[in-house]
């Protein structure tokens, strides 16, 4: 349960011969009202059963068919919405994903000061109930209610009201957020010139493709473990922290009779691991044919929960400190949500010597790690729509181009994110256009397609073809029964289990809010059905006949490269005979 999305991107070279790595860690999704410890048990079950099969399913399909998010699926061309709805999704958290960059330039620029500013209680933002350190030790005995607590002016009494400047900086400062979704308020001019900032510094670094983006990130991937490691060492050595890690590490195990546990773990594999992106393909698209994909899969995957899991120590240690500090229960130090990463990290950093460095380096950090995430949607999102574009159509610029309209389509949504009420609006997209109802859902046909439309046996030996050994069967197994059954399990328990979106657990968001919620996750869930019903109705001939004509693999032209050799062994005639043709186009077809 870590702290914002972001990923871990190594690709380099253009997509016929070069390699690609793509993981994804520290991810927030709004489930710290479990203890953390029993929240392993479930996450670790679901990324053997769901994570990493669909992980590898994606990687090698990309791999295989050289394609991104949408032409991948002519591997059967009737399930071709799973590719529109995959580029739907990554839209929409392109769209909203990038607020947590423009949130962390914010504060990085707010950085460069002698005192930081969430550190004091004499801004013009704070109210008379900001307190800058809690005294709870003073107020013990139960007839100083009335005592004055350290140097303010609040009694004893009064801590119960009390609030931290970091959290009064956040809500009043960087937000400035009304009272509800019906009222936006006027925009944050600050914020939207971050926001325009973190955009054309996207650009930039995608628009030459990922033979640029996998040099950024040689940078950008592994300067954030060392800013980990040393808020890890401030964080374990605060008064509290013990208890915070005890917290995070030790089960109740009377919660895994919850559905809302599992719910919680399932949508964070697969939100964390972006499965259902369209991302995976695209990246995986760009490996040589022959990469051995089946251990890069495992490879990531355990960079990817190994980070989670040991960023979870840092935050906790952190909480655990804060909750000493406030006399209160972890649960109720920081609600979860979107605003965590900027309340516990800016506190950890404001306690250690010289903060202003350390906050500048920790945003720095944060920076980074969003331009990570954001690399790789844009990138997804960008290969997929270039792919629909037929080669006679060329342009010098195209790439460029197509970037560039996505980036400026995506900062006009996002201006609606910078005003008053733009944390509500931010909350709609993250709660439902990306959320794990949507990713479950495309999880679930991604399996169905390939183990039983295409089949599980011919896509292993697709596998097999590529990277020169068959994979354990156990991906099979996973592939036709085990990974579906989980996905569809935890989407119907979703469901019955759905309860009306809330923020900090206080403000209801109104029944139109929800209903603008619902038309963002159905605008890519029903990509899938509409898609399948409207080439099955414009196809001729039998129900039979249509559907093994649209279910036929449409090859690209590398295949005939990669795998003509194995007709070698079928026949010895000569190179360059008719015959020699007829046998390599039969095999490939």
């Amino acid at each position: 349960q870590g702290i914002t999305r972001t990923h871990v991107l190594d690709c380099f070279g253009h997509r016929e011969n070069m390699v690609s790595e793509h993981s994804r860690f520290l991810t927030e999704r709004p489930s710290s009202v479990f203890p953390a410890g029993v929240f392993l048990i479930p996450y670790l079950l679901i990324v053997i059963v769901g994570g990493i099969p669909i992980f590898f399913l994606e990687i090698a399909l990309g791999q295989f068919m050289k394609a991104g998010s949408i032409n991948v699926w002519n591997i059967a061309p009737l399930f071709k919405g799973l590719g529109f709805a995959s580029m739907v999704i990554v839209f929409f958290c392109n769209t909203y994903y990038i607020m947590v960059l423009a949130w962390g330039f914010y504060y990085l620029i707010k950085s460069f000061s002698s005192t930081l500013p969430w550190s004091t209680c004499d801004n013009e933002w704070n109210t008379p109930s900001c307190i800058e350190i809690f005294h709870h030790q003073d107020c013990k005995n139960g007839s100083l209610a009335n005592t004055t607590v350290g140097n303010s002016n609040m009694t004893c009494a009064d801590l119960a009201d009390a609030r931290s400047p970091i959290i009064e900086f956040w809500e009043h400062k960087v937000l400035n957020i009304s009272s509800g979704l019906d009222e936006p308020g006027k925009l944050n001019w600050e914020l939207m010139l971050c926001l325009m900032a973190v955009w054309v510094l996207v650009y930039f670094c995608v628009w030459k493709g990922v033979k640029s983006t996998g040099k950024i990130v040689y940078f950008t991937a592994t300067f954030p473990y060392v800013v980990l490691i040393i808020l890890l060492v401030r964080g374990v050595t605060l008064p509290g922290a013990y208890d915070g890690i005890m917290y995070y590490i030790k089960p109740d195990w009377s919660k895994l009779e919850e559905a809302q546990v599992w719910i919680d773990a399932g949508t964070q594999i697969f939100f964390s691991y972006a499965i259902g992106l369209g991302a995976l393909t695209a990246l995986g698209s760009y490996n040589r044919f022959n990469n051995d994909c089946y251990k890069d899969a495992f490879v990531l995957a355990l960079i990817n929960s190994g980070t989670s899991f040991f960023a979870g120590f840092v935050v906790f240690s952190i909480l655990g400190f804060m909750a000493a500090e406030q006399g209160v229960d972890i649960s109720q130090v920081a609600e979860s949500g979107p605003g965590l990463a900027f309340i516990a990290y800016p506190k950890a950093v404001s306690l250690m010597p010289v903060a202003p460095l350390w906050a500048a380096l920790f945003f720095f950090m944060l920076l980074l790690l969003g331009l990570d995430s954001q690399f790789v949607g844009v990138e997804g999102f960008v290969t997929g729509i270039l792919d629909l574009i037929p080669g006679k159509h060329y342009h010098r610029y195209k790439r460029e181009i197509a970037v560039a309209i996505c980036c400026l389509l995506c900062f006009i949504i996002d201006l609606s994110m910078v005003t008053q009420g733009g944390m509500y609006v931010f909350q709609l997209f993250d709660y439902y256009s990306a959320s794990g109802m949507t990713l479950l859902w495309q999880a679930f046909w991604e399996c169905i397609v390939v183990a039983w439309v295409y089949g599980a046996d011919r896509f292993m030996d697709d596998v097999a073809r590529m990277i020169g050994y068959r994979p354990f069967p156990w991906m099979k197994w996973c592939w036709s029964f085990i990974t579906p059954c989980v996905c569809i399990g935890i989407f119907l328990f979703h469901l019955v289990n759905y309860k009306p979106l809330t923020y900090n657990n206080v403000y209801v968001y109104p029944w139109w809010g929800e209903v603008i919620g619902w038309c963002l996750a159905l605008s890519s869930m029903l990509c899938i059905p509409t898609t399948v019903l409207y080439k099955l109705f414009r196809a001729r001939g039998t129900f039979k006949e249509r559907w093994a004509h649209l279910t036929s693999p449409v090859w690209g032209a590398h295949h005939l490269e990669y795998m003509a050799p194995d007709v070698k062994a079928l026949s010895p005639l000569s190179p360059g005979t008719d015959d020699n043709k007829v046998i390599i186009f039969e095999s490939v077809m």
